[in-house]
This record gives C-alpha cells, sequence and structure tokens, in this order.
C-alpha cells in the first residue's frame, strides 16, 4: 500500500489546489479547469478537512495559500505532471514499454540514428522517444529514462554506460585553405569557429600541437550542424567530430586545415538516474548498446 487513504487526495482536489495558487483566484481557476467558482471552493474545502489543516488565505482580491500549502503544492504539481506524462507513455505504446531518450543533436543524427533500425528490429515493443538536451539536467523534474551525455563523468547521481572517444579533426573549405598550409600558423590568423559546449576547445587542440595560443575568438554556435554548413560555405576554420564529416571529407566539400596528432575532447556516455529501478525497456536499450560498442571498428 502507498500510504493511508486519508494522506491521498482526489485528483481533482489537487487540480483546484495547483490552479488556485498558479492562478490566484477561484475563478481563474474555475475556468481553467471548466468548472465553477463554487466547485473549486467545494474541492479546496473538502481537502482540508480531509487533511485537517487550512491550506488557503483568503483575501478580498486574491486567494493565497499558506506557507505549508505553498511547499505542499509543489510536491503536488510535480506528481501530476509525472501522472500526465505516464499516460501519454502509456497511449503512445498501450502493447509495450516505451524509452524516453534525451540525446545531443549531433550525436543522436549522425551515429545513434542510422542504428535506431536494428534496436526496432530486435525489440519492436519498445518505442523509442527522442528529444534534445545540449546539457546535463535534473532526472527528478524531466521526464527522460537516460540521455546521451558528452564530456566527463560530472553528473551527479547518475550511472554511466562509455559509448565512444570523440576525436576532433580541423577542417575547412578549400577555398580558404592557404598555399602556406603547411606552416600552422595560418590558423592563428584565420577565422576560427566555436561551439557553446566545448568553449576551450582550439586552446586544447593548439596545445596538443605543441603551440601554446590564448585569446582566441571568432564566431560562435550552439550546434555542430549549423557549426559545420558555416564550414562548408567559407565562414572559417572548425574543430569538428571525426564522424560527423566523413562524408564531407570524401566529397571535396572540406578539406583537413592542419595534419597533425588527433585531440579528443571528451568521450560520450549513456546515462541514467541511479534513484530509478532500471525499467525493462532500459535495460533493453543499454544491453543493445553495448553490443554497438563492442562491435564497433577501432577508431
Amino acid at each position: 500500500m502507498i500510504a493511508p487513504r486519508r494522506f491521498l487526495p482526489s485528483i481533482p482536489s489537487l487540480l483546484a489546489l495547483e490552479a488556485v495558487d498558479r492562478l490566484g483566484s477561484a475563478s481563474a481557476a474555475a475556468e481553467e479547469l471548466s468548472l465553477t467558482q463554487s466547485a473549486i471552493s467545494r474541492q479546496l474545502k473538502s481537502m482540508e478537512e480531509q487533511l485537517g489543516v487550512d491550506l488557503i488565505q483568503r483575501s478580498q482580491m486574491r486567494l493565497h495559500l499558506t506557507p505549508a500549502a505553498q511547499e505542499y503544492v509543489q510536491v503536488a504539481r510535480q506528481a501530476l505532471t509525472q501522472l500526465a506524462q505516464a499516460s501519454l507513455k502509456l497511449k503512445a505504446n498501450p502493447t509495450g514499454g516505451s524509452l524516453n531518450l534525451s540525446i545531443l543533436p549531433a550525436f543522436g543524427m549522425h551515429w545513434l540514428a542510422p542504428r535506431l533500425q536494428d534496436f526496432a528490429r530486435r525489440h519492436p515493443e519498445v518505442t523509442v522517444n527522442l528529444n534534445t538536451r545540449l546539457r546535463p539536467f535534473d532526472f527528478e523534474t524531466e521526464h527522460f529514462d537516460a540521455a546521451i551525455h558528452f564530456g566527463q563523468q560530472d553528473w551527479a547521481g547518475v550511472n554511466y554506460l562509455p559509448i565512444m572517444r570523440e576525436d576532433v579533426l580541423p577542417v575547412c573549405s578549400p577555398d580558404l585553405l592557404p598555399e602556406n598550409a603547411e606552416d600552422i600558423g595560418w590558423l592563428t590568423e584565420a577565422p576560427l569557429l566555436h561551439l557553446e559546449t566545448r568553449p576551450d576547445a582550439w586552446e586544447k587542440w593548439f596545445a596538443a600541437q605543441g603551440c601554446e595560443v590564448t585569446g582566441i575568438h571568432g564566431m560562435l554556435f550552439d550546434q555542430f550542424s549549423t557549426m559545420g554548413q558555416a564550414t562548408i560555405h567559407g565562414l572559417g576554420v572548425a574543430l569538428l567530430p571525426s564522424y560527423l564529416i566523413e562524408a564531407d571529407l570524401a566529397a571535396g566539400r572540406l578539406v583537413l586545415a592542419w595534419h597533425g596528432p588527433g585531440v579528443s575532447l571528451g568521450d560520450f556516455y549513456l546515462v541514467w538516474p541511479q534513484s530509478r529501478a532500471e525499467s525493462e525497456p532500459l535495460r533493453s536499450f543499454r544491453v543493445w548498446l553495448q553490443g554497438q560498442i563492442d562491435h564497433a571498428p577501432s577508431p
């Protein structure tokens, strides 16, 4: 049993309390919930009687929750949100499980997406829902079951499955490559393109080539896809992942701006919260992903 019945208010009462807290009046809450003001008042009164505490401070202009009720409604709002999301998952796949996966756009499009058909073939009972997030988030407040993470093992409260290392190469449009491209000095004068999530990438790359360069400036992008297109169109030199530019290098749309040691800026991981039991769809995906990693060609 989850809890004694007397501690579990009805869904209509919780919806009324949440709406009054957010909107500030019984009339606004009634309009949103398609009820009458008296119905809202009855729901709130019923909850107060059931819990044995005052929830509402009434004034001439607005309804205000008591300080204790304001804390209570935050938990209630989160529970209602999770219940609604669970209902959507059930409706989307009533015969099996679903996996809500947060992905990074470039990695998701160019590495993961081409492989997902194999997962779908092996696990037709699982529906994978993809959504983009660029930075770590709180699994307790988001609806994701797992996420693709880049960087270090610095995401608190999660389990890690290493996927692959990200190796970056300096590339540019063929028209931008100068005659003296064998001299790395030309890159210190070239327009260098930057990614928001890799702010010190160029400094690390130059250091790996034996050059100490600081104070590098240039155009800033939030995604590899837009930075890659800008590079193809000659706006500058970019450090792009090798898995992302294989076709562009082969087609001659991009060329290497320098033939030096490769540089890794971090690793990709599958992460999932330690606070939850591993669901069967997540376990199936994790095991399948481990197989993809084990059979991937060596870099």
